[in-house]
């Protein structure tokens, strides 16, 4: 049974046959609806789990517009246009636990996985915060360019780059000891980041030269600059085929540019009013926003045509992709809502209500939480799967779909040893581990000798980073920390 929802434009911003039996059983019908939509059940997958306001008696963050996640920590850190503070919540519990005094204007947030730190871009002040992911203190902080308003953090050469917009340039930080390596000129406006780590490059929007600037990570010098058209507000990395994706918001097209010779493959039209973008590694497709046409474009990644476009709420604006359950999220500015799409056939699987004015995502991989800034109410929505990461690890995995078990990874980061719960029916069918780049690195048949159903990967020789576990048709990413 699907949920429905009913979602209202705001006023502010752009029986057939006689039969009377029918009345009772459309009453009856229309109660059910209404009372389902109280429960915060599993039989609709989606619900909203819980609101956390920000602002408390202590203080807070106001306008709340940015977010990263550490998965070692399994924190979530949202920042804002007011408040000057950096707000901690715990993943499992949802509960605010540390408030982190920051400069002006939070415009950006980033995890080092190495060093376990998060990095803060202070808009006003024109410096970048350093804070420590196990005691959240501050570190230090760090004078950048004009503006600082995005972040990237490349994890070859742990650096983490500054994209300034109002100072035309990127400011690469070493993630080790904090301090400056070099400014690099760019275009003006830089305003995305995105790194590519099959080739270890980092790609700069600049939103007023109609431009992205590659620089080499290893050297940190510009190899080259692309002309685009026109605004270039976003980027995203398909590492299956090696290519960037532009979004310009002025033309509402997608620029595919090759991620080996830097050259532009194609232009594909999108939207109106593009605003983000997101990839899905599992189905190989690239999800546009357009603010001005209420919808979401589908790009497949294989051969860059589009597959189709989903209607959405009002000004859709932000994007995140589950890639547990494989769904995509869409936040609608002005419809106060998240749209939740499935990954696999593109189809709305249902709309939720949420704070006013949400705008950015969080996804917590480990309990399978979306969270949601919500930059008009200064709060934050929680959306919860039911199909998720158990918290209990000790609990049986509950049965989906009959007999039908997925399979499980945890921890997640891991260091040495991946454990992976196999469905109770696991086959011969091999365990595959991938890079984000799409090489195989290692390779395990299975039913091995293991614990009841639960299988131990050694990750030695394996370094840090992102990864995808493949088993029969099913893929989870990972993270691979010191």
């Amino acid at each position: 049974m699907k949920l429905l929802t009913v979602i209202h434009k705001p006023e502010s911003v752009i029986g057939k046959n006689g039969d009377s039996s029918i009345i009772p059983r459309l009453s009856f019908f229309v109660l059910l609806i209404a009372f389902s939509s109280l429960l915060p059940s599993p039989l609709f997958s989606q619900w909203l789990e819980t609101t956390i306001y920000v602002p408390d008696s202590l203080s807070g963050i106001i306008c709340p517009r940015a977010f990263t996640y550490n998965a070692t920590n399994n924190k979530i850190y949202v920042g804002g246009e007011e408040g000057d503070c950096v707000i901690v919540i715990d993943g499992a519990t949802n509960q605010k636990i540390a408030k982190i005094p920051v400069g002006s204007y939070t415009s950006a947030l980033c995890w080092n996985a190495t060093n376990n730190k998060v990095y803060c871009a202070n808009r006003y002040s024109n410096t970048v915060t350093v804070i420590d992911g196990v005691d959240n203190s501050v570190i230090t902080t760090i004078p950048v360019g004009e503006s600082p308003y995005a972040l990237v953090w490349n994890s070859f050469n742990n650096k983490v780059y500054c994209a300034n917009l109002y100072g035309h340039s990127v400011t690469v930080i070493d993630g080790a000891n904090d301090s400056v390596i070099t400014t690099i000129p760019v275009g003006y406006g830089s305003c995305a980041l995105v790194w590519n780590s099959t080739n270890n490059k980092v790609y700069c929007a600049n939103n007023y030269s109609n431009s992205v600037t590659v620089i080499d990570g290893s050297i940190d010098s510009v190899i080259t600059t692309i002309g685009v058209y026109y605004d270039p507000c976003a980027l995203v990395w398909n590492s299956l085929n090696n290519k960037v994706y532009c979004g310009n918001r002025g033309s509402g097209d997608v620029i595919v540019i090759d991620g080996v010779n830097n050259s532009v493959i194609t232009r594909i039209r999108a939207g109106n009013g593009l605003s983000t973008l997101v990839w899905n590694s599992l189905n190989n497709k690239v999800y546009s926003a357009n603010n001005y046409s209420d919808n979401v474009t589908v790009i497949d990644g294989a051969n860059n045509s589009v597959i189709t476009t989903i209607p959405v709420g009002d000004y859709p604006c932000a994007l995140v992709w589950n890639s547990f359950n494989n769904k995509v999220y869409c936040a609608n500015l002005y419809g106060h809502s998240v749209t939740v799409i499935d990954g696999a056939n593109d189809s709305v699987i249902t709309t939720i209500r949420v704070g006013k004015s949400p705008r950015a995502f969080c996804w917590n991989s480990i309990q399978n939480r979306v969270y949601v800034a919500n930059y008009a109410s200064s709060s934050i929505s929680v959306i919860r799967d039911v199909t998720g990461i158990e918290e209990d690890r000790t609990t049986p995995l509950k049965q989906v779909q009959g007999d039908r078990l997925p399979f499980e990874i945890y921890p997640n980061p891991a260091k040495s040893v991946l454990a992976i719960r196999l469905p109770l029916s696991a086959d011969c069918q091999a365990i595959k581990i991938f890079d984000v780049s799409g090489k195989l690195i290692k390779a395990i048949a299975t039913p091995l000798a293991h614990n009841g159903n639960e299988l131990k990967i050694s990750l030695k020789g394996i370094k840090p980073g992102i990864y995808f576990l493949r088993f029969g048709t099913e893929t989870k990413k990972f993270l691979v920390v010191n």
